[in-house]
């Protein structure tokens, strides 16, 4: 299993309309914070998630949160 990559050092904020999207966990992806497959081999599987109504959000990009895939601040630590 490889380890997961820092991404950004700070979160993504946007506002999402309600639906399934799939949050990527390895940090490899170049469509961050969204997977696009770059985990192929990694042993580290995008986490899937719901919002079931238009919502603002903040999606970690360090890849270090405990709230898989909403920011916690994790991100400031890591400097």
């Amino acid at each position: 299993m490889s380890d997961r990559v820092v991404a950004g050092t700070k979160p993504t904020v946007i506002e999402l309309e309600a639906g399934e999207y799939w949050w990527c966990r390895c940090g490899r992806s170049k469509n961050q914070p969204y997977c696009d497959g770059s985990h192929s081999g990694t042993g580290i599987e995008p986490l899937k998630f719901e919002l079931s109504e238009k919502k603002r959000v903040a999606l970690c990009t360090c890849k270090a949160t405990d709230k898989e895939p909403f920011c916690d601040g994790t991100h400031k630590g890591l400097c």
